[in-house]
């Protein structure tokens, strides 16, 4: 099995939803499978089995999933491969469900089920044939360079009144503030929330100054615990977040200092948690997504080192995770933002160029974050991968940082 999650954002930038997809075989492996062959057992829904042995609480923090369905599943046993509440899921259909009695009937059953209901992939031009199942939806997702949102937006006021426009491949943040401008979409899909920084004269926050600094005493080669003690002891927030962690491990112990503090929680697992916690104040003004995508994608790759036979670097690995959005939160190129922090040349090498041993993993995470399957299971058979390995590689890190940021 491969799942990942695609994001739906509101307006102002905050998740909403979340989208599942997943995939049972590798079609690489079994080319058979990208023709007639792919129907085989399409009676299950893999997404609902992600859904329902992970939880809408971790899976998505308590947000609604959107599943996808296609003509066999949708006649489906859905509420029997569902275990989560039908409120928290959406069945999301496309053109392969036609506007006939049978399908028109068996979308009116799951409605009827408490399921929430979209669509995709419709041309306009069907817009009025598929009349019965629009009325039936809850979010319909719309291409915004195929249509006039201003026009669109009067005809579904209009005619379907209920339903939420979704706006799909949204890629530049351009796009995405003239679209939100403009108004009319509800939700938004695309990667414009983590695109790369291309330039910028933005001087960096004082306070992210303090945080950079207290990432290179600790990434620093036999870096002292006294001197990170001391840069903790700057960020009130960082210091109780500190004594939080000590405290829990150490009951009945009581903390005296900062340092004693780091001292009892040791020089591993202090520069951990201060690369962790760094990077969620450094996000802290930036898009609640892009903490989530940068905390996974440094659990994401650690729990990846054993598949790529780098099971001795999985600390730096980690590190490049949680440093591959670090232009975004610092609003810098990443060329100036790596040059403010102590990072190794396989990490360097790998967020600037695409180059160097590390490349490859982070090259793989980010094909598997966008569902872009059939590289992934191209990747997968080079690399000799276990796609089980793979699969439990990113529930774990799912799990972990729902976790660390509870919702």
């Amino acid at each position: 099995m491969l799942a990942t999650l695609i994001p739906l954002f509101d307006e102002k930038m905050s998740v909403c939803a979340y989208s599942v997809f997943a995939r049972k075989e590798n079609h690489f492996l079994n080319p058979e499978m990208e023709g007639g062959a792919r129907f085989d057992g399409a009676g299950t829904v893999h997404e609902l089995e992600v859904v329902s042995s992970m939880g809408v609480g971790t899976l998505s923090g308590g947000k609604e999933v959107f599943v996808p369905i296609n003509q066999f599943s949708l006649f489906a046993e859905i509420s029997l491969q569902c275990t989560v509440p039908a409120n928290k899921v959406v069945l999301l259909m496309d053109n392969s469900i036609l506007p006939e009695e049978n399908f028109i009937k068996r979308v009116k059953e799951l409605k009827q089920q408490g399921y929430k209901l979209a669509i995709r992939k419709l041309p306009i031009s069907c817009f009025e044939p598929y009349k019965q199942i629009l009325n039936l939806c809850d979010y319909i997702f719309l291409n915004h360079a195929k249509i006039d949102i201003s026009k669109a937006k009067i005809y579904f006021s209009n005619v379907y009144p209920n339903i939420k426009l979704c706006v799909v491949n949204v890629d530049s943040q351009e796009d995405y503030e003239m679209l939100t401008k403009d108004g009319g979409y509800d939700l938004y899909e695309g990667s414009f929330f983590r695109m790369p920084i291309t330039h910028s004269e933005k001087q960096v926050n004082p306070l992210k100054v303090n945080y950079i600094e207290l990432l290179n005493v600790v990434n620093a080669p036999d870096y002292d615990l006294t001197d990170a003690a001391d840069v903790i002891g700057k960020d009130p927030a960082l210091v109780i977040s500190l004594l939080e962690i000590v405290n829990r491990m150490a009951l009945n112990s009581e903390i005296t200092s900062i340092r004693h503090a780091a001292a009892m929680l040791g020089q591993k697992e202090l520069k951990r948690w201060i690369n962790t916690a760094v990077t969620k104040e450094l996000c802290s003004d930036k898009p609640s997504e892009i903490t989530r995508l940068v905390m996974i994608r440094a659990k994401f790759a650690e729990n990846l080192a054993e598949v790529f036979e780098m099971a001795m670097q999985a600390p730096e690995l980690f590190l490049m995770g949680l440093f591959s959005a670090l232009d975004i939160m610092l609003e810098k190129t990443m060329e100036e933002a790596l040059d403010m922090v102590v990072v190794s040349k396989n990490v360097r090498s790998a967020l600037l160029e695409g180059k160097g041993e590390f490349a490859p993993v982070l090259e793989f995470i980010k094909k598997y974050e966008d569902a872009d399957w059939t590289e992934v299971s191209r990747l997968m058979v080079l690399g000799n991968m276990d796609m089980k390995k793979v699969y439990e590689a990113y529930l774990s890190a799912l799990r972990w940082y729902r976790d660390l940021i509870p919702v």
